[in-house]
Formats: C-alpha cells, structure tokens, sequence
C-alpha cells in the first residue's frame, strides 16, 4: 500500500516476505517504509481506498480493526474511517476513486450502503460516478504530466453498461483493460498496481 509517499507493507505476510527486491527497489525511491509486525493485525491493499484526502478502510474477512488502528498510527495527517464490508471480498471490490473527489461506485446495496457509511463519516464532498456492475467500479485513475486525467477501467465486452458510464468522462483519456484472468483469482485492477510518481533520476 502506497500513500502519501509512505510504503506500507505486512511483515508476517508469507507472500511478501519474500519480496525483498521489490522492496529494496521502493526504498530506492526515497520513500518511508513502514513494517506491519502485529500478528495479530491483518490489512489487506484491497479494503484501504486512499481518496487524497482521507483513507475509508474495509472491515472484511480481510482486514481486521487492529489493522485499521496501525494504518491510522502511520498517517496520523489524514482521518481514518472504518466501513463494514459484509457481502463481497473487500471495499474495492464495488468502489476506487476515478478522479479527483470522484468515487466510482456500484450499484448493489451493499456498495450503496458502504458509500452512505463513508459519506456520513466524512467531513469532504465526493461527487460519485455510479455503475450497474459492482466489479466495474474498481478502476485506476492517474493524473500524468503529458495525458492529464488516465482512467484505466472495464472493457465493454466485460461489464458494456458500466463502460457505457465511464465513456461520460469526457475529461478523461480513457483505457479499457481486460481483467477476466485476474478476476478468477479475485483479482481486480488495483490489487496488481503500484502507482508511484516516479522521479526524473528514475
């Protein structure tokens, strides 16, 4: 998990532990890393949804409080919320941010539902793009310096009225990405990307 210019990784985590080059290449990057050690935490990248201004975490099958608690103590600059996540894998699972201020969010009751908790927790105005596919709805926005607004999102051939919704952002330079191998492994588009603002000596 990456924010703020801070690296937020999970010691105890079989998986990780053995990515110490991909590790090294981030401190590389001048960036902080910050070790989860508590065993009893668990925190997954998937229920934590950075919006720029604050962090919504998911407390699913996934993510525990206690994790909550530790991503808390390390960006104590931003407010940190908590969203019960009951009927699917994790938070980004219905919601991600598709632009500044701008959560896209699915339709389901349970998506609708964890988008009033997190409204009602926060002291900021979102505006919210809503499409009929839960899954839709997790997407990839990046602000790049000679592209502007980049949206990686669904193909139509995968959810085509939830990309008929995304095509309404005529701000954005819009990419469709096909996800159906990672999807069987519940993988969605932010679980395998790591965005960082790369710096010129890079």
């Amino acid at each position: 998990l990456i924010a703020a210019g801070t690296i937020f990784t999970f010691t105890h985590s079989p998986v990780l532990s053995s990515w110490s080059a991909l590790k090294t290449a981030l401190a590389n990057l001048d960036l902080n890393i910050v070790e989860m050690t508590d065993e009893s935490a668990t925190l997954d990248g998937g229920d934590v949804l950075f919006t720029g201004r604050e962090f919504f975490v998911g407390l699913s099958k996934r993510t525990n409080r206690r994790g909550a608690e530790i991503l808390a103590d390390t960006f104590q600059d931003y407010a940190v919320s908590t969203v019960p996540v009951l009927d699917t894998l994790h938070l980004k699972s219905f919601c991600s941010m598709a632009g500044p201020g701008l959560i896209a969010i699915g339709s389901s009751e349970a998506a609708q539902k964890a988008l009033k908790t997190m409204q009602q927790m926060s002291d900021h105005k979102y505006d919210k793009l809503t499409v009929p596919d839960d899954l839709a709805a997790n997407c990839i926005y990046m602000n790049l310096p000679d592209k502007g607004h980049v949206l990686l999102h669904c193909t139509p051939e995968a959810f085509p009225e939830s990309a008929k919704v995304f095509e309404k952002l005529k701000d954005h330079m819009l990419i469709p990405v096909h996800n159906d191998e990672k999807r069987k492994v519940d993988g969605c588009l932010t679980c395998c990307s790591v965005l960082i603002n790369k710096p010129s000596k890079v």
